[in-house]
């Protein structure tokens, strides 16, 4: 698979990441170890090298299960983890103190089976610590060696330049894709102007824009689609159209939806990396395929008039979860 700079840091990573949040958590039950450390090095066999993780992802668990897949080619992968909920545990709310960002980095380090972190994020902005404390820790801990680089995540731009400034910011993970665009209005051109990458994730909606998901989709006990506004039946009913006409341009070129939604992010700057996640081995054999498909300009029209004429519905994050991000 080619390879993407994360910006002017000199990280250097795959065109696409893989996504592990939803191999432990947040979309039903997990799945079993030994599926998901082959799903996992898997996915290195296809090309990738960048893997995301956190600790609150699980919470705990994931680290460690990626610790342990990536073991045997800990040196030919970048590990990108993050800090910034009490106690691991979004529900408890945001913590970056620096006391805390210390204490999530050694354990992390320790669940990771590593020396370093090659991505560090700030999971979400804490409104409690000033933003520049925050890049002030993480500049110590890469001073000492622990973490090589700084990223930040869901924060915007007034927050991102401050801490910029700091420690530079090697990346900014947020949401991006077809049918949450936010990010171009204000995010993308200060990412261009400081020199910052941009890690999407969702970039397939929590995969409504694969097509496999509608109106009629039930979602498995304790996946948090279910509390999605963007996913209530009705909400899905009036998004179909943005699905259909992903159809239309894939069949034309002879791709799938998924492939499609994300060659189209790759598309939109050279420092853009997609992180897709899944927990089925086809799945991510048709997401890292994405890497190699070319969208033509006449291709990117056809998605701009389209994606002018669908209005889509439904916030993306329930009340109580918006409330962490803080920008």
């Amino acid at each position: 698979m080619l390879k993407r700079q994360l910006g002017k840091s000199g990280l250097e990573v795959s065109a696409l990441g893989l996504g592990c949040m939803g191999i432990s958590f947040a979309y039903g039950p997990a799945l079993e170890k030994q599926a998901a450390i082959a799903l996992i090095r898997d996915a290195f066999d296809k090309g990738v090298n960048f893997f995301d993780t956190a600790e609150a992802y699980g919470p705990f668990s994931n680290e460690a299960l990626l610790g342990e897949a990536l073991a045997p080619m800990r040196d030919q992968v970048v590990i990108a983890t993050k800090f910034g909920f009490k106690h691991g545990l979004p529900a408890e709310g945001l913590d970056s103190r620096p006391e805390t960002i210390r204490k999530v980095v050694e354990h992390s380090l320790q669940r990771l089976n590593t020396d370093r972190i090659e991505l560090l994020y700030q999971h979400r902005v804490d409104p409690q610590v000033p933003v520049e404390d925050v890049a002030g820790t993480v500049k110590d801990l890469i001073e000492q060696g622990k973490v090589l680089h700084f990223g930040m995540s869901e924060a915007g731009v007034d927050a991102i330049r401050k801490a910029h400034a700091v420690q530079p910011v090697a990346a900014l993970q947020s949401e991006y894709s077809l049918w949450w665009r936010e990010p171009e209005q204000d995010i993308l051109p200060a990412l261009e102007a400081l020199g910052i990458g941009f890690v999407p994730f969702s970039p397939l909606g929590k995969g409504f824009l694969t097509g496999a998901i509608d109106a009629n989709t039930r979602f498995a006990e304790g996946d948090f689609r279910n509390v999605v506004p963007r996913f209530t039946e009705e909400s899905r009913a009036a998004n179909a159209r943005l699905v259909d006409v992903l159809g239309d341009i894939a069949e034309a070129k002879g791709a799938t939806r998924a492939q499609v939604a994300l060659a189209w992010l790759l598309a939109q700057k050279p420092w853009i990396v997609p992180i897709p996640g899944t927990t089925k081995l086809h799945r991510l054999e048709e997401n890292t395929a994405a890497a190699s498909l070319s969208l033509s300009t006449s291709d990117l029209a056809s998605i701009a008039i389209a994606l002018e004429q669908i209005e889509i519905v439904g916030d993306r994050y329930p009340a109580h979860l918006q409330k962490n991000v803080n920008r």
